[in-house]
């Protein structure tokens, strides 16, 4: 009896009860920590005469007051809070999906650049990146706003590009689709254009690997599946072409991109863009020299080896720093306070000045942004789990 007892370990050096004893300390202190800042609160709150809620942004008696210049959705100052609060949400989603989608491809393309074996090329990508990255965001963004968009022509003399693109100090005006059945068509033609291009090109790529061909017959049928479905998008398509209207001296039809909203998407763009190359880069460079050897000794050409040996592989290490630049870019549109474009945290600061209500639309703020960069954490992280090796 004796010899099983002394076999046992005091639970004071057992390390599994201890690691268990710090975990509820743990959790027990941050309760208690939440709880003295609540009760902080409470008390200033009645100290003040304040009350905690969120029933005014629902409130019908009370209008917002304030004008929102860069509306994708109607509103009218005499609209309730929330739907200055959706505005401004709908403002943040625009610059964020347009943001990331398009920092994601010029970054590819300058991280490719400075992997370049032409000279120039890698030059030109190697000063871009180290000059964006080490350059304030904040000082990025005065420049486009104040010395770029808002130095274009007046609206009365705008700057023409190619006979449809008007350049003026009150935004950029591109051709677009009429917003109806127009619009549906041209989506819906351009994806079946390229889940077809996208299958020819697969099986382009099957035939010259199995069979060491060149696939004339499928580069054929590729380009041609491309051109048709550009053709007919923007010949066979009413398209709506911006123009000047001297009667009441604006541009009129057409997208219209304000300044400010064009200045945040171009400066998170470039800006993010930067650090995506390296770590486009870095991936790249992560692959060993053996695969690129191996892919030559199959016969692939270098475009071949890059997206079917090279770039696959390096996914797997560029996608949990890709991640956290998507995130950086979501976070960092909040800057857009400091251009006048009404995010999700520009209207909630008028609101919380209009209303005194900081801690509620700060809290609006938070849980916002939290949602956003959950949404793209866990996109992305299903995206790394799909481009892992599976063991078995």
């Amino acid at each position: 009896m004796s010899n099983v007892n002394e076999g046992k370990i005091p639970f004071w050096r057992d390390s599994r009860i201890i690691k268990v004893i710090i975990q509820l300390l743990t959790i027990s202190i941050i309760i208690l920590v939440f709880i003295l800042l609540g009760n902080n609160l409470s008390q200033n709150f009645r100290q003040l005469g304040l009350t905690f809620g969120f029933g005014f942004i629902f409130d019908p008696d009370l209008n917002s007051r304030f004008n929102i210049g860069d509306s994708p959705i109607p509103y009218q100052p005499t609209d309730p809070y929330y739907r200055a609060i959706l505005v401004g949400l709908l403002n943040s989603l625009r610059v964020m999906i347009t943001g990331i989608i398009l920092a994601f491809l010029l970054g590819v393309i300058i991280g490719l650049g400075r992997l370049s074996d032409n000279w120039l090329v890698q030059k030109i990508a190697t000063i871009y990146v180290e000059t964006i990255r080490n350059t304030p965001l904040l000082l990025q963004l005065f420049f486009w706003y104040f010395a770029v968009f808002l130095k274009f022509p007046k609206i009365d003399a705008p700057l023409v590009l190619f006979n449809s693109i008007f350049l003026s100090n009150q935004g950029v005006y591109l051709p677009f689709l009429l917003r109806n059945l127009q619009t549906f068509l041209a989506i819906l033609i351009l994806l079946l254009g390229g889940i077809t291009a996208f299958l020819i090109w697969r099986k382009k790529t099957k035939v010259i690997i199995q069979q060491g061909t060149t696939g004339k017959v499928y580069n054929i049928g590729l380009i041609t599946i491309l051109i048709l479905s550009f053709l007919i998008v923007f010949f066979g398509l009413d398209w709506q072409f911006p123009n000047y209207d001297s009667q009441v001296q604006r541009i009129q039809n057409g997208l219209n991109l304000s300044p400010e909203f064009a200045t945040l998407l171009t400066g998170l763009t470039i800006y993010t863009a930067a650090f995506i190359a390296e770590v486009v880069r870095s991936g790249i460079q992560s692959v060993s020299k053996g695969q690129w050897e191996a892919a030559k000794a199959l016969g692939l050409n270098s475009g071949l080896a890059m997206r079917l040996v090279i770039f696959p592989q390096a996914l797997r290490v560029m996608i949990p720093p890709l991640t956290s630049e998507f995130l950086n870019l979501a976070k960092n549109s909040s800057l857009a306070v400091a251009i006048g474009y009404n995010d999700i945290y520009a209207v909630s600061n008028t609101i919380s000045n209009q209303t005194g209500k900081s801690i509620e639309m700060l809290l609006i703020v938070m849980v916002t942004y939290l949602i956003f960069n959950l949404i793209i954490s866990s996109g992305m992280n299903r995206l790394n789990r799909f481009v892992q090796l599976k063991e078995k």
